[in-house]
């Protein structure tokens, strides 16, 4: 709607998502309005607003909504792409709407927006834009790539599926990707003993898709939700004996950001040999991977996250390097 306020389609599928009391018998009118006068829904909300044509209840949702979309269009004007994609989400009552949502549903909503934001901080960084808006090329180029079409058998292409919908089928060669802590497992089911066996069983679902390769991969660095993240690999990987693993890495070396402010600096690696991502063992909470730390020698902390016993900080000669 922001793109473009004619959008018909746009229109009738945000106007009353979140609720906002906008009811079917005001739509009716608008579409009756718009097919009447040639218009597009928006301008035909604001004829027959001109029109006093609604009751107060209804005429006051409706503007609202006509002031919210045009707010978000005049605060967001100078940002860039993925920091105006970030407003809109915060300011349009979704993530509200999602949140309320019970089971991992609403959860895998809010994820999928947080992503979208990611999706636009990398388009507007890599897309190459001439004579066009960056919100127009971006909306484009999401229709394109929505995924509608899939290739013909003669054509070269990977099929992605997710695990759930590859019971009952079988590959030569199968790639299970993103076998990382947090991820798969992941992190909202780590402290829950039952559905930490439940993804067991999901990947090894997926790990009996193979009829002859299997590749499991997992990133040490990746951007999830618009922030760099540094999982260690699954432990359902650890849990598969030794003599069936072939492990192979590339010679690259991971870029990890350094933590700046008045109050954290960042701590030399041969200062304490410790260093961000890396896995430590504590006597009391067990494993966990060093998120980020501060100070120098004997005051140096760590903010470590424990398998078991969530996100602490501690002096950093606490731990021992896994």
């Amino acid at each position: 709607m922001i793109a473009s306020r004619d959008d018909d389609t746009a229109f009738e599928r945000v106007v009353n998502t979140p609720t906002r009391g906008i009811g079917d018998r005001t739509i009716v009118a608008l579409r009756e309005c718009a097919a009447q006068n040639q218009v597009s829904l928006w301008r035909a909300a604001e004829i027959l607003l001109e029109r006093n044509s609604f009751a107060a209840r209804a005429a006051n949702a409706l503007a609202l909504f006509l002031k919210l979309i045009n707010t978000l269009a005049d605060d967001t004007q100078h940002l860039a792409l993925y920091e105006r994609t970030e407003h809109v989400i915060q300011n349009s009552g979704l993530i509200e709407l999602y949140r309320k949502e019970r089971g991992e549903k609403g959860l895998a909503r809010i994820e999928n927006l947080e992503e979208l934001v990611n999706a636009a901080r990398q388009f507007e960084a890599t897309a190459t834009i001439e004579g066009v808006q960056p919100l127009t090329a971006f909306l484009s180029n999401a229709a394109l790539e929505s995924g509608n079409g899939q290739a013909e058998t003669f054509e070269d292409c990977v099929q992605l599926m997710t695990l759930h919908s590859a019971k009952g089928l079988e590959f030569p060669v199968v790639f299970m990707c993103g076998v990382e802590e947090g991820l798969f497992p992941h992190y909202m089911v780590q402290e829950d003993p039952t559905k930490i066996e439940e993804e067991r069983r999901l990947c090894y679902v997926g790990m009996t898709r193979a009829m002859e390769k299997l590749f499991l991969t997992y990133a040490e660095s990746r951007r999830l939700h618009g922030k760099e993240v540094f999982h260690r690999p699954s432990r359902f990987i650890k849990d598969i004996p030794k003599e069936f693993l072939d492990e192979v890495r590339l010679k690259a070396k991971v870029s990890r950001p350094q933590t700046t402010s008045s109050y954290s600096r960042p701590m030399p690696e041969n200062d304490t040999g410790l260093r961000m991502g890396q896995r430590v063992t504590h006597h009391q909470f067990g494993e966990g991977i060093i998120l980020q730390y501060e100070g120098r020698g004997e005051h140096a902390r760590i903010q470590v996250r424990f398998e078991n016993s969530g996100t602490k900080w501690l002096i950093a000669s606490f731990v021992v390097p896994g």
